[in-house]
């Protein structure tokens, strides 16, 4: 029986692939020059570096152009919090958002449940699973729930026929 998950996950090789050209080009830039500004990240986190707030969402905005660059999308962030660092520097945590939260995995079972496709629709810890008779089902499924959830970037994988 195909089946396939509905995750919400980004792709972790193309973000590391973000924050590292996001730093070239803070370290390329003429009005970075001889400030500390950069991206880390860490675990589930990335933080932001700047001299000051101005700074700081300059390389906000660097980094934002970049993963839309990479085709990441910027929903996976969060703004945690932002601190002051000695003195006049900044430091602003993003969380990386993995997994569905229950709430909205709930959503994506009513959606696919009032929709009248015949597929059935299973939390699965933090994914959900679609299973289904026919491929061209699953695919209308896939179609439906990226037009109707848009709170979330959702992607699907584990694509089994």
């Amino acid at each position: 029986m195909p089946s396939f998950d509905v995750v919400c996950e980004p792709d972790m090789v193309e973000l590391k692939n973000a924050i590292e050209q996001s730093n070239k080009e803070i370290s390329n830039r003429f009005d970075f020059k001889g400030s500390d500004s950069r991206v880390e990240q860490k675990d589930e986190a990335l933080i932001l570096f700047g001299d000051d707030d101005f700074k700081l969402g300059q390389v906000r905005d660097v980094l934002v152009n970049k993963m839309a660059k990479r085709n990441v999308d910027v929903r996976y962030l969060k703004d945690d919090k932002t601190e002051t660092i000695g003195g006049d520097k900044r430091k602003q945590t993003m969380k990386i958002q993995k997994g569905i939260t229950s709430e909205l995995s709930k959503k994506v079972v009513r959606i696919i449940k009032d929709s009248k496709i015949k597929v059935q629709a299973s939390i699965q810890g933090d994914a959900v699973r679609v299973t289904g008779g026919k491929r061209d089902d699953l695919q209308e499924t896939m179609a439906l729930l990226k037009k109707e959830v848009t709170e979330a970037p959702l992607g699907f994988n584990n694509f089994r026929d």
